[in-house]
């Protein structure tokens, strides 16, 4: 007969989709707030790169479960869903609110058919309708986070299901139902920790509703056997079977659960939850308080409010508060309850005492009775224990509706209760939509609690609003003025401002709140983690002046000692000792941070930079590729990786170097540096069109682009597409009018190929006005005077040259070839024949076309080799690189590879000499 009434309907499935979605709709169009920041967004768990195994070594919040600042919740199979969505629509917020609607949908319809077994079908139709349009919800299915009471109480309810089937014919025990019953309650468990608590349920129904008995025939029972007057029946036997497995199940479950968490509780602090540190008896008034105000969101729904920590509600202090008739009240009430429903048999204290039961045992968890959490009230732990509730409201609705005088009322009451439900659900789902909104709406209910001043100032910063933020960052430190997380706040916003005075005033009113060092007490169990973070964001405010880095220093040594296993402290001590050119220290901080966690790409990554400021490329390497094998797409890695590789000179790196700038132009397609060395591996190996094709890419997403601009242009002129090069200068020189090397360029084309002697004359000068000790474009003047037929201003110009490098030879040699020329051009203008002058003229400008392949073999050796390529890549190294490095030096090799080119160059000159003196 049960089985036949828990039968759900078609029509009735269908009545509850629509509902709910007609409650739920504008929930997809809200993004991710609150907790679903840590939760999704910055969740590495979500990830396909991250492995399988590490959803079940890590918390909930993607922390490794082994951490102390880890929050020791274990919800694996939920994260799994999470990272479902991820796989199908990254970070498009629609498809996770979407599939939280589809899972409420789905505990509405699983939960009437658990009502059916309790009421008629028309009361079940009202609870599951009241369950569905309950406002309390709109955090567990408009949060995202939400998802996991949604998933654990399909297991949850799945869980009773099956348990309610354990009872076979002539009443012998079902052990398959058993066993799925406690296999569902071990999902429900991976989804959410409250699931266990369903076997309380199991057990109670077992002795109450699917046996039969009350209460005074249990204890008559007990008192007849122990008096010796009669022994225990066999179906009182088989229960306790029954029982004694599921407890046992129970007690495995919870074992490995503790196992899990390394039998640690999670680090909270008075900010969470101020009753859990309290002193009696302030501390068990205020948690029995807290009942009472559980129970009227059930009841009253209009005030709900997304954080309830910190001062939301005052501290129940005195006996004489009048806030302790509520929990009489409460407790009264309750009661009354129990008794009827344990007390007498009949369907209706069967109803009532598993109403009780799904609004007591899972609660339990949360109710800070047996273990402190981590807030005072949370609106989504409610989601299970309104079941019950509705059961109770929808019981009661029925005794009213069977009277005739009350039939009308009770049906208006529940239409007005079911409409103004649906309607503040729906009006409820918009504040999720941001944080501003979320935060602002809480802020309507609760301006007591700084915890939500401090959000809507993240919100704020968040859209780089400072000016706004820093206002409620600072009633944030009025409302609370010991939170030391607000004066943070009020720090790091200041600092955004550029106000670095009042920055560091702030921080340290923060640090002067944190506690002191108590010797042989542990000091990370009296303070939470990310308030360390003061030490942490203090000197990275200070080590901004040079003549602070020794203060700066000893605020990451101070935070250390404090908590030696302080990450984020070894971590920036290493970028400080960097950029205190200590790179030997930053090494053994950054292995002394592997050491806490060596599953951190980012370590490895620093490690690397290190070992590139030791010239060790080849360490530097190794440990580029650990991080990348820890994070396949970390961008850094990536990067600086494809440009070691590249400097290395070794061809055999370049299809890997390629590989990688490949995949890093993927993860990061607006970044026009990655195209541009694209374009210099290219060049490297002689791939003329493609490096051109990169090139011109970085150029349309970064138009300024300094070294892509030069390097395209030399690109076109050693091709001999000079003329195409001449419109890159101009763009180059119009960004960078004092570009020296751009000059030179533009006036090599300009007077060999364009025979614009002028406009050439006009590069050199300008580079000279720059630079007047600039010897390559005072001898490209030089050039220029000789073009003109200006011999003597050639050979003054010459004589300057040299006088600016004296150990150049080629520039002694080529003043003597002009003075040998002036004495050979007077001899001729003596003669006065017009042939003659004719020749000189020729062979003039012969040797002018001489002097300029000297000229452009000297060019084309300083600009290949002037380090174009090595100054953008080393400049980009320290771009991405937090520390502050100096541009390293060329390589051994690098020098062999210019002086190679100076040598050819000379030979060069050499031959050109022989061929002027042969004429």
């Amino acid at each position: 007969l049960l089985e036949k009434m828990a039968d759900v309907r078609l029509k009735e499935a269908a009545l509850i989709v629509g509902v709910v979605a007609a409650c739920y709709w504008n929930s997809l169009f809200c993004g991710f707030v609150f907790d679903d920041v840590s939760a999704i967004l910055d969740n590495k768990d979500l990830h396909p790169s991250t492995p399988l195994k590490n959803l079940f070594q890590n918390d909930f919040w993607g922390t490794p479960m082994s951490e102390e600042r880890s929050h020791k919740s274990y919800r694996p199979l939920t994260v799994l869903t999470f990272r479902l969505n991820y796989l199908f629509s990254e970070l498009n917020a629609v498809s996770y609110h979407f599939l939280n609607l589809v899972f409420h949908v789905v505990v509405c319809i699983v939960f009437l058919k658990v009502c059916k077994l309790f009421l008629d079908n028309r009361s079940s139709v009202v609870a599951s309708l009241l369950f569905a349009v309950h406002p309390i919800h709109t955090e567990a299915v408009t949060g995202v986070v939400g998802r996991a009471e949604l998933l654990s109480s399909i297991f949850f309810l799945a869980a009773f299901l099956s348990y309610t089937k354990s009872k076979g014919p002539d009443n012998t025990i079902a052990w398959t139902p058993i066993a799925v019953t406690v296999f569902l309650v071990a999902v429900a468990t991976l989804c959410k920790e409250q699931g266990i608590t369903v076997v309380g349920i199991c057990c109670v129904y077992e002795v109450f509703i699917a046996q039969g008995y009350t209460l005074p025939v249990l204890l008559d029972t007990a008192v007849q056997i122990l008096r010796g007057k009669g022994s225990i029946p066999f179906s009182m036997l088989q229960t306790l079977l029954k029982l004694i497995v599921l407890m046992f199940s129970t007690l495995l479950l919870v074992v490995v659960r503790v196992q899990v968490i390394q039998s640690q509780l999670p680090v909270f602090t008075r900010f969470d939850n101020p009753a859990a540190v309290s002193p009696s008896p302030a501390r068990q008034l205020t948690f029995n308080y807290l009942l009472p105000v559980n129970a009227w969101l059930l009841l009253n729904p209009s005030e709900l409010c997304c954080d309830w920590t910190m001062g939301t509600i005052p501290l129940v202090e005195s006996l004489l508060d009048v806030r302790n008739v509520a929990t009489l009240t409460f407790f009264c009430f309750l009661g009354a309850l129990i008794v009827f429903s344990l007390r007498y048999p009949g369907d209706s204290s069967k109803t009532v005492l598993m109403a009780l039961c799904l609004i007591v045992l899972p609660f339990i968890p949360a109710s800070n009775l047996f273990f402190p959490v981590g807030f005072v009230v949370a609106e989504r732990v409610l989601y299970v224990p309104s079941m019950g509730f509705c059961i109770l409201v929808a019981h009661g609705w029925k005794k009213l509706s069977n009277k005739s005088v009350l039939r009308k009322i009770s049906w208006v009451c529940l239409a007005a209760v079911l409409f103004t439900h649906a309607l503040k659900t729906l009006h409820r789902n918009w504040d999720w939509e941001s944080e501003y909104t979320l935060f602002m709406s809480a802020l309507k209910v609760n301006k007591n609690n700084a915890k939500l001043w401090n959000n809507v100032g993240h919100a704020l910063e968040n859209e780089k609003n400072f000016e706004r933020a820093l206002q409620f960052f600072i009633q944030a430190t009025q409302v609370q003025p010991d939170d030391i997380g607000a004066h943070m706040n009020v720090g790091r916003t200041y600092k955004n401002l550029n106000k670095t005075k009042e920055a560091e005033e702030s921080y340290m009113i923060a640090k002067s709140l944190m506690p002191q060092i108590i010797p042989g007490k542990k000091y990370a169990a009296r303070v939470a983690p990310n308030h360390l973070n003061v030490y942490i964001n203090l000197a990275n405010l200070i080590r901004a002046n040079e003549s602070r880095l020794e203060e700066a220093d000893q605020l990451y040594r101070q935070a250390i000692s404090m908590r030696p296993d302080f990450k984020q402290a070894y971590i920036s001590r290493g970028e400080l000792l960097l950029k205190m050119n200590k790179p030997l220290k930053a090494k053994e901080a950054y292995l002394r941070a592997l050491e806490l966690d060596r599953t951190n790409a980012d370590l490895w990554y620093n490690l690397a930079i290190v070992y590139i400021e030791l010239k060790d490329p080849t360490e530097a390497l190794k440990n580029f590729n650990r991080a990348l094998e820890l994070n396949p797409a970390h961008k850094l890695a990536l990067f600086n990786s494809a440009l070691l590789m590249q400097e290395s000179g070794d061809a055999r790196l370049r299809p890997e170097a390629k590989q990688r700038l490949l995949h890093y132009v993927k993860e990061e397609p607006q970044d026009a540096n990655g195209y541009f060395n694209l374009g210099m591996l290219a060049m490297d190996d002689k791939k003329d069109t493609e490096a051109e094709a990169w090139m011109k890419k970085a150029i349309r997403l970064q138009p300024n682009f300094r070294s892509a601009l030069f390097n395209l242009a030399l690109l076109y002129s050693q091709t001999s597409k000079e003329l195409m090069a001449l419109p890159v200068l101009e763009d180059l020189l119009r960004y960078y009018p004092d570009h020296t090397k751009g000059l030179i360029l533009k006036g090599d084309i300009l007077m060999n190929q364009k025979k614009d002697i002028i406009g050439a004359k006009m590069c050199f000068e300008k580079i000279l006005e720059l630079d007047p000790n600039n010897v390559q474009g005072k001898h490209n003047l030089c050039v220029v005077y000789f073009e003109e037929r200006d011999l003597i201003k050639a050979e003054k110009c010459l004589v300057e040259t040299l006088a600016l490098a004296p150990h150049e030879e080629y520039i002694q040699r080529h003043l003597n070839i002009v003075r040998s020329k002036i004495a050979s051009l007077g001899t001729v203008e003596q003669s006065s024949l017009p042939s003659e002058e004719t020749a000189a003229a020729e062979e003039k400008k012969k040797t002018f076309q001489n002097l300029k392949e000297i000229k452009n073999e000297k060019k084309t050796t300083q600009s290949t080799v002037d380090n174009n390529k090595e100054h953008s890549k080393n400049k980009k190294l320290t771009e991405k690189n937090s520390v502050d490095k100096e541009t390293p030096k060329k390589s051994t090799k690098e020098i062999k590879d210019i002086e190679k080119k100076r040598v050819a160059a000379l030979k060069r000159l050499e031959e050109i000499e022989r061929i002027l003196n042969g004429e």
